[in-house]
Order: structure tokens, then C-alpha cells, then sequence
């Protein structure tokens, strides 16, 4: 019998004759092409392309990290993944690959082929902004926040979800990673030796560190949603629009998923819109870094937007009125700019840096750090004065361009 607890490209096509699933979908006796490109630190990931040209994408999580077996992981993230992914397929299929099958014998999920899309990030980083996929997330995790809540399902089949998701090992990492480490002195933290001066100062911010605190017990105790958990602008395909299809934007490794704040996943994407504003900068571009700055306001209007369009199917009208809606999305835009502080001062401190940053020349980098750092910072305590989104990315704009050391594009 073929062993299939660690896909290789020689057992694949065993494997995709051994999943009924999948018979419908790719010819198993006629493969063209498997390819396996890897999506990061934790999976093993296959394109595959029959004759006819039908392919499909297996995703099978490792039982450690890729580039150190001596971290173990647990696999059981794929089951998560596959959770999410049907979940929020049910809500809003429009913004998440499709679900075809899941093998948790094994935990390969086999998902859609988006190899027609490039990831945003690396868009991103190439200088193509895609602005139009700011609003597209923002709707895409309101009708995902809306389904999976206690507002959209019910109460007791939000406990039954809660249940269902819960995400122990992947939620540590987060807790450690973006709100713990960076505030600490922790071998996960490298800095350049210019921007030690910059770690020691946010370590040593004892207001900083204080909203970290609560943050971290926001995450781990609001259980509000289903969450994608790691919405950031290298989880987001994106394909502009042509004269023959729409622009499609696409939300894909959800293996940190769990029901948690609706505001982490919006707070991700903001954090990783200074983050590309800061590279802009130190690149020597200020009008493109503010055209980056915009997208936490778009993407929260279009959020806030379509969630007030889904409030009159809420499940329990009597006590759940219309100040309640504006309180509940008040208290998710201040959750997404602490959220978004923290996940900015994270991405330059701790482990797995953005690349955004990290392909910048060491001098222009120094900069960004130290810029990214201060707005952070500025996101991170705005829970404790009024401002919009808006206001707020002029500030960030304001603490990017002062701490810029451009270097010519």
C-alpha cells in the first residue's frame, strides 16, 4: 500500500486515484504536470494539471516547520484550515479558493488553482498596489465575520463552531509571536545594530507594553468570529480585472483560523498596508506611500458597509437594535488599529519578517524599521484617544516620511 503521510511528487497521482472526491474533478490516469512549490514553513503544496488542462492545488500540513524539524507543529492545523475554508466558502465563496476535499487520514486538503493570481505581496513589493483589493477584504470579512457569529448563526450553533475551530498550538503561536516576543528579549527577535536603539525603546515603553497585554487577552478571549488568523498581504492572491473577467481577489492559508476578534483579521491587513507605505518611502516614492495609506480607510468603510447591509438577517432583532450594530463595529475599528500596531511591530522585531522591509538596502531598511515602529506604536495606544482610520494613516504618514532614509528606486 502507498504510503501517503508525506506526499512526494512520485505518490501523488496514487493519492489522487485513491480519493473518490476527486474523480469528477482531474483525471488521475492522464497527469501532465505536478509541481511542487511550497508555501512557506509549515506545508508540502502540489499544483497539479491533467491532460484536459483541469488541475487542482494539495495543500498537506508537516508535522514540523520545513526549515527546522526540530519545531514541531501540530497537523492537525489542516483540519482547521479545511473549517475555515468551508465556512467562509459558504459565506462568501467569491474571496476564498474552493474547498474540494479533505483528507484528515492524512490532512491534505485538495483546493482551486488560483495560479492565474500572484500573491499581493509581491505585487506589492514590485510596485503594483491593486487598491481595488482593499475593499474586496473588507467586504470579505464582513460577511464571514456576520455568518460565523453569534449574530449571524444563533447562539448555539456559534458554541458548536467554537468547538469545532478551536485552534490551540497555531493560537500560541500568535500570542507569543505578535504580542509577547517583540516586548521581551527572546532569540526570535533580530534587529539591524542601527534599530537596536528603536527594539529597546518599544520594549522598554511601559504604556506600549501594557496595550500589548490587554490585546493579547482581547485575542484570546473575544470570541467573536471565525477569523481567517493570518490575513496579511502575502495570504491575499489578487488578478486585476480584464475585458473579459472581474478583478478577483482571493484570501488562502487560513490554517490559523480560529472564532476569535473580527478585528485581528482587519488589523493584519492595515498593519501590512504601512508596512508596504514604509517601503514606499524609503524607495523614494511619498505619493505612492499615500496612496498605500488609504486602503486601511477603504478597507474598513467597505467592512463596516457591508456589515450594516447584512444587520437586518441578525438572528435575534429584540435586543440586538441599531446602537448595538454601532457599538459592536465602533469596537472593532478600535481592534483593528491596536490589532494592526501590534502586528506592524511584530513583522519588523520577531521571527518571519515582511519582505516588503527585509529586500530594502540595510540603510533605507533602518529607516523603515524605525518608521514602521513609531506608527505601530501610535496604532497600538490609539485606544486610549478618539481617531478615524483616516486620521490615523496621517499620523502613520506623518512618522513613515520623518524616519525614512530613502535610497533611489
Amino acid at each position: 500500500m502507498t504510503d501517503f503521510s508525506q506526499l512526494t511528487p512520485d505518490s501523488v497521482v496514487a493519492y489522487l486515484a485513491s480519493r473518490p472526491a476527486l474523480s469528477s474533478l482531474i483525471d488521475a490516469a492522464g497527469i501532465r504536470s505536478i509541481r511542487e512549490v511550497g508555501d512557506g514553513n509549515l506545508n508540502l503544496v502540489f499544483i497539479i494539471e491533467d491532460d484536459s488542462g483541469a488541475s487542482l492545488v494539495l495543500k498537506q500540513s508537516l508535522p514540523h516547520v520545513r526549515t527546522d524539524p526540530s519545531w514541531p507543529m501540530t497537523r492537525e492545523r489542516s483540519a482547521r484550515e479545511a473549517t475555515v475554508l468551508a465556512r467562509h466558502g459558504a459565506a462568501d465563496a467569491s474571496h476564498v479558493p474552493a474547498l474540494y476535499d479533505f483528507d484528515p487520514e492524512h490532512y491534505v486538503l485538495a483546493i482551486e488553482n488560483l495560479s492565474d493570481h500572484e500573491v499581493w505581496r509581491n505585487e506589492l513589493n514590485s510596485g503594483r498596489t491593486h487598491e481595488y483589493a482593499a475593499a474586496e477584504l473588507g467586504r470579505y470579512v464582513a460577511r464571514t465575520a456576520f455568518a460565523t457569529s453569534p449574530i449571524g448563526l444563533g447562539g448555539i450553533e456559534h458554541k458548536l463552531l467554537l468547538a469545532e475551530a478551536v485552534n490551540p498550538e497555531l493560537c500560541e503561536i500568535t500570542e507569543d509571536l505578535v504580542f509577547t516576543e517583540p516586548y521581551i528579549d527572546h532569540p526570535h527577535n533580530a534587529v539591524l545594530p542601527a534599530n537596536q536603539p528603536d527594539l529597546h525603546a518599544i520594549q522598554g515603553d511601559t504604556e506600549l507594553v501594557h496595550e500589548m497585554g490587554l490585546a493579547k487577552y482581547r485575542f484570546m478571549t473575544a470570541a467573536q468570529s471565525l477569523i481567517h488568523g493570518d490575513l496579511h498581504t502575502g495570504s491575499v492572491f489578487v488578478r486585476p480585472a480584464t475585458a473579459d473577467s472581474p478583478a478577483s481577489v482571493r484570501a488562502f492559508d487560513s490554517e490559523f483560523g480560529f472564532v476569535g476578534p473580527t478585528g485581528f483579521d482587519l488589523g493584519a491587513l492595515w498593519a501590512n498596508f504601512v508596512i508596504a507605505a514604509a517601503r514606499a518611502e524609503a524607495l523614494g516614492a511619498p505619493d505612492r506611500a499615500a496612496v498605500l495609506l488609504t486602503l486601511p480607510s477603504a478597507l474598513l468603510s467597505a467592512f463596516e458597509a457591508e456589515y450594516r447591509a447584512l444587520w437586518p438577517r441578525r438572528t435575534d432583532p429584540r435586543v440586538w437594535g441599531d446602537g448595538f450594530l454601532d457599538e459592536l463595529l465602533a469596537g472593532i475599528r478600535t481592534d483593528a488599529a491596536v490589532f494592526a500596531g501590534a502586528k506592524a511591530i511584530r513583522r519588523m522585531v520577531g521571527f518571519a519578517k515582511a519582505s516588503d522591509i527585509e529586500t530594502l538596502p540595510p540603510d533605507a531598511r533602518e529607516g523603515a524599521v524605525r518608521g514602521v515602529l513609531h506608527a505601530g506604536r501610535a496604532l497600538a495606544t490609539s485606544r486610549l484617544r478618539a481617531a478615524s482610520a483616516t486620521a490615523l494613516s496621517s499620523e502613520s504618514a506623518t512618522l513613515l516620511h520623518a524616519a525614512a532614509t530613502p535610497t533611489p528606486a
